[in-house]
């Protein structure tokens, strides 16, 4: 007679929906699974993925938790959390889903998860960083899987919003997104490394996450960021490569009064030192999340005048 495997074994002694939970959180421990592409801890991870092999919502009233699954419903839900510890994909490549301001994105391995804390500057329409109310342009350098320059324009309706990314994988996905929130004919996608296609015009605010992870951290990022593609991570030795180059040609696409919103994660430090003379304000967030600055356009001319 043949012997059950492991997985069929797991299936026939765990049989509701919270013994999955708690099974795949003492799994993920175990394993050592690092979180952090939209879940800060193993259990809100594991609740997340069993709903999904489940094809239920994220928000599944817990009264429900203790109902028995079927014999196939356990094998979903193990396919799915095996792939996850054997892998170590985050989360979000296995569900192609992410959310970003309240907003539902597709996501794979061509683009990083979102994440940023620029989020809640966005669901704030940037204030009191900039005058809302004279924001008709956007530009989201290194925009991804699109979610920023999305958001934007759910945040300015009004505005013209632009797009770019240098890779055409991440492109594509962007594109995908565009087509799900219907903004293809609105919002534009353009394939530059930052400014160099994009035609002349003057935007009142640019906002980039892009690359900034240095050599360092590069070497020590876990499994799940490795994962992620490096075009989207890695920026030199300091972190600072691309950023560099943003302050430098961002002037010539900013408007008078416009303002640049650029994250840098940790590299902050290094940033504060290479230009400790730079009037850049530093953003407190209320949510979470640090290593973000802007400057208003008049202030980069000066320091690029002087420099």
């Amino acid at each position: 007679m043949e012997q059950p495997n492991t997985q069929q074994l797991i299936a026939q002694q765990l049989t509701t929906l919270r013994d999955y939970v708690r099974w795949a959180s003492s799994e993920f421990y175990r394993h050592q699974l690092s979180f952090g592409h939209g879940f800060g801890e193993a259990l809100d991870e594991a609740v997340y993925l069993v709903l999904f092999a489940l094809r239920l919502p994220a928000d599944w009233p817990e009264k429900y938790f203790d109902c028995v699954l079927t014999l196939e419903e356990r094998e979903q839900v193990l396919s799915v959390l095996s792939r996850r510890i054997e892998t170590r994909q985050p989360a979000a490549y296995i569900t192609h889903e992410a959310w970003f301001c309240g907003l539902q994105f597709y996501v794979d391995e061509r683009v990083l998860v979102p994440r940023s804390p620029i989020a809640e500057l966005i669901n704030e329409r940037f204030e009191p960083w900039i005058d809302s109310s004279r924001v008709s342009s956007i530009l989201d350098l290194c925009t991804g899987s699109g979610c920023i320059a999305i958001s934007c324009q759910y945040a300015f309706p009004e505005a013209l919003v632009s797009a770019s990314d240098i890779s055409a994988g991440a492109l594509e996905v962007a594109r995908k997104n565009l087509q799900n929130h219907q903004l293809t004919d609105t919002l534009m996608l353009y394939e530059s490394d930052l400014f160099e296609r994009i035609p002349a015009q003057k935007f009142d605010l640019i906002v980039s996450n892009p690359p900034y992870v240095d050599a360092e951290d590069m070497d020590a990022l876990s499994a799940e960021f490795k994962a992620e593609p490096s075009l989207g991570l890695a920026a030199g030795e300091d972190g600072l490569e691309i950023v560099d180059r943003i302050l430098r040609q961002a002037t010539n696409y900013l408007s008078d009064h416009g303002v640049l919103v650029v994250e840098v994660g940790n590299s902050q430090l290094a940033m504060m030192q290479k230009y400790a003379d730079m009037a850049l304000s530093w953003i407190e967030f209320e949510h979470g999340g640090d290593g973000v600055f802007c400057i208003t356009a008049q202030d980069l001319r000066q320091y690029l005048a002087q420099h």
